[in-house]
C-alpha cells in the first residue's frame, strides 16, 4: 500500500468515525455527556492510542497500531470503569491487554508493510478471552451467581489445552 493511500485511507477512516459521534450526538438524548465532565480523562486517553495509531499509518510504521491499540483498549477499560463504578473489576480486565496487542497485531498485518504474523495475532487474541473468562469466573466479579461456568470451569483450561495441542499440528501460511 502507497503512502498516499495509507493516507486517504487513514483521513477517510477518521472522517467517518468523526461523523457518526457527531450524528449521535445530535440524535441520541444523552450521548454528548459521556464525553464530557468526570469522563473527559478517559477520553484523552483513548486519544493518546488513537494518536499512536494515526501517526504509524501517516508515516508509514505500520507497527505503531500495537501500542496504539494497548494504549486505547486500556482507555476503553477504564472508560467502561468510570461509567459504572466497577473498579474491582481490574483483578480480570488486565487480561484483556495482550488480545489488545494481538488486535494491534492483526491491525499492522492489514495496513502492510509489517512483518508481524496472522498466527501470533489470533493465537494472542485467543489466550487473552481464554484468561480474561477463567479469572473472571475464578475472581466471580464477571459473572453473577456461581460464574460464568459453575462448577464446569476447568473445560475451558481443557479446551484451551486442546486448542494449543491442534494449533501446533496447523501449518498456517502468513
Amino acid at each position: 500500500m502507497t503512502r498516499s493511500n495509507r493516507s486517504s485511507l487513514t483521513i477517510g477512516a477518521l472522517m467517518v468515525l468523526l461523523g457518526g459521534v457527531l450524528l449521535l450526538s445530535q440524535f441520541v438524548p444523552g450521548f454528548g455527556r459521556i464525553f464530557s465532565g468526570p469522563n473527559f480523562w478517559v477520553w484523552i486517553v483513548i486519544g493518546v492510542g488513537a494518536a499512536l495509531f494515526l501517526i504509524g499509518a501517516l508515516t508509514g510504521s505500520p507497527d505503531m497500531a500495537i501500542p496504539g491499540c494497548i494504549v486505547g483498549g486500556i482507555g476503553c477499560i477504564l472508560f467502561y470503569q468510570n461509567l459504572s463504578g466497577d473498579w474491582a473489576s481490574w483483578a480480570y480486565m488486565w487480561a484483556l491487554i495482550p488480545g489488545f496487542a494481538g488486535v494491534g497485531v492483526l491491525l499492522a498485518r492489514a495496513l502492510g508493510d509489517s512483518k508481524q504474523s496472522i498466527r501470533s495475532g489470533v493465537s494472542t487474541i485467543i489466550s487473552s478471552l481464554i484468561m480474561f473468562i477463567i479469572f473472571g469466573t475464578l475472581l466471580g466479579g464477571m459473572f453473577s451467581g456461581r460464574g460464568f461456568l459453575g462448577d464446569y470451569w476447568p473445560v475451558l483450561l481443557i479446551a484451551a489445552g486442546l486448542l494449543i495441542l491442534v494449533n501446533g499440528f496447523i501449518k498456517w501460511k502468513d
